[in-house]
């Protein structure tokens, strides 16, 4: 975009002191902060590119904008003389890429984790040569074809997958949807972690494929693996968690998913690796209550359910559901043994999830003991102003009679 054609952008104008949550970083621009007096947010087109003024008519940044959604703009740029455009993308990019080449050795890895990377709405995760992305907002699916060119400079993918099928593109009156920009569909990803050889489904698997964001917790785990032990992986997916467990000394290993796709890949996984899981498959309270009665136990249990609190209305339900989860899994641990347990969920506070484990182990009269909290890998990296970038929870505990 030009400077001539940047400058005749529509100004999206704030109200008085608006400014402030972003001008400390913070990149979302919500309804009730528009002056709508100055120019209503009806009048703007959906997804479309705009200059952010504040009260006092002086420049914020470059935004895209939805006027039907509560988040009706989020900024893109800061530099008034670097507008939205290939250019900036390719830099987005490249600074991204950076960071990635730098912490890992393989090329697989999230590529971009959205707001922390400077590009609100956008996740891609690599699998070598293969890309796969969501667009979560009306403003970056606009500019996709732009996105593509400088994603085509940058790495130049054999494929480039988007599993646009997340509910979040509902708040944005988004269509669910799969589309290949580049090459072809493929059926399944490869991903190399911990030196382990893994695949996951990609048409039939959760979110983008697979759920990088874990990977430097697993590699935590080896501090508390003792040989022989006995491992099950809860809401296992494809079986990471496992996998990992086994290659870092564990004797044994069990599975628990409802999703009997995901625990035939889990299989296939530990065959092509030389190794042998368990697996169970049911709703994992149930799978749990169950192995308790059969006098089932194990030295180290990891619960990594998906997120039982999507919205804050949802917290008093969700912490009861972390809550009897944790107590279910405490039930099947051996006297002396390692609970794992990680929660996604953005509005569960960071002190929760140890309160919820305290409760849990008092109900069982048992006692807990925190030894380390991890959070997502360093490929989802945290945003300092804003705090809905930083999500996962997991905690590392020993659980005593």
């Amino acid at each position: 975009m030009t400077d001539h054609l940047a400058a005749a952008l529509p100004v999206l104008r704030l109200k008085r002191n608006e400014d402030k949550r972003l001008r400390a970083g913070h990149l979302w621009i919500f309804s009730n902060e528009i002056d709508n007096e100055a120019q209503p947010l009806t009048g703007f087109a959906p997804g479309a590119v705009v200059r952010v003024h504040n009260h006092r008519d002086q420049f914020v940044g470059y935004a895209c904008v939805n006027p039907h959604a509560l988040i009706c703009a989020r900024l893109i740029s800061r530099d008034e003389a670097q507008p939205v455009g290939l250019e900036l993308f390719v830099r987005r990019l490249k600074s991204a890429l950076a960071l990635r080449q730098r912490l890992y050795r393989h090329d697989c890895y999230r590529l971009v984790f959205g707001e922390s990377d400077g590009l609100p709405g956008l996740v891609l995760d690599r699998y070598g040569d293969v890309l796969v992305g969501q667009i979560a907002t009306l403003g970056m699916e606009r500019l996709r074809p732009v996105l593509e060119q400088a994603i085509h400079q940058v790495i130049n993918p054999r494929a480039l997958v988007w599993k646009n099928d997340s509910s979040a593109r509902d708040l944005e009156k988004l269509p669910r949807q799969v589309d290949v920009a580049v090459g072809e569909l493929p059926e399944q990803l490869q991903v190399i972690e911990d030196e382990l050889r893994l695949t996951a489904p990609l048409a039939e698997g959760q979110k983008t494929g697979w759920f990088y964001d874990q990977a430097a917790n697993r590699e935590r785990l080896k501090r508390y693996m003792t040989p022989g032990a006995r491992v099950l992986d809860v809401c296992s997916y494809v079986g990471a968690w496992a996998l990992t467990a086994l290659r870092q000394g564990a004797g044994s290993a069990a599975c628990v998913d409802a999703s009997q796709t995901a625990l035939d890949w889990a299989l296939k996984n530990a065959e092509a690796n030389g190794l042998s899981l368990d697996a169970h498959k049911g709703d994992a309270f149930d799978v749990l209550a169950q192995l308790h009665e059969r006098g089932e136990r194990y030295d180290v249990v990891i619960v990594d359910p998906p997120a039982f609190i999507k919205r804050r209305k949802d917290q008093p339900q969700g912490e009861a559901a972390y809550r009897r989860l944790n107590q279910l899994a405490m039930r099947v641990l051996s006297d002396d043994a390692i609970l794992v347990s990680c929660s996604c969920s953005f509005h569960l506070p960071q002190e929760a999830l140890p309160a919820l484990i305290q409760v849990a182990a008092g109900n069982l009269g048992r006692t807990a003991q925190i030894l380390e909290f991890g959070g997502q890998s360093p490929d989802h990296p945290v945003h300092p102003a804003i705090p809905e970038t930083r999500y996962l929870k997991t905690v590392f505990c020993r659980v005593t009679r």
